[in-house]
C-alpha cells in the first residue's frame, strides 16, 4: 500500500494519529499523487485534501474512493475518533463554580 511506501521513505504523514479530511477541486492546471494509492490524477476532479493532526503544511490531495477504502479499512482516523471532544466553555465556566 502507498501509505507503507511513504512510511518507510520517512514520510510522516502516515504516521499522524488523526487526520481531518474535506472535499477539495482546483482550477489550476496541477496534478497531484494520492498518497493512498500512489497514482496520479488532475486537480479539476473532484478530490479530498487530508490533513494529518490538522497541520496544513502536510496536507495531501487524495481520491475520494482512496480516501473512503482507507477509512473503512481504520487507517485514516478522524479527530472525532481518537480525542474526546473538548468541552465547551460555558460548560467549562459552569462547572468551575461547583
Amino acid at each position: 500500500m502507498a501509505l507503507d511506501r511513504a512510511d518507510a521513505r520517512g514520510d510522516d504523514f502516515a504516521r499522524a494519529r488523526w487526520y481531518a479530511v474535506r472535499g477539495a477541486r482546483s482550477a489550476k492546471p496541477a496534478t497531484y499523487r494520492c498518497p493512498l494509492c500512489d497514482e496520479r490524477f488532475p486537480a479539476l476532479v473532484d478530490h479530498l485534501l487530508v490533513v494529518p493532526e490538522g497541520d496544513a503544511a502536510r496536507r495531501r490531495h487524495a481520491h475520494t474512493a482512496c480516501v473512503m477504502r482507507a477509512r473503512r479499512a481504520g487507517r485514516l482516523p478522524l479527530r472525532e475518533e481518537v480525542e474526546p471532544r473538548r468541552r465547551g466553555l460555558i460548560a467549562r465556566l459552569l462547572r468551575r463554580s461547583e
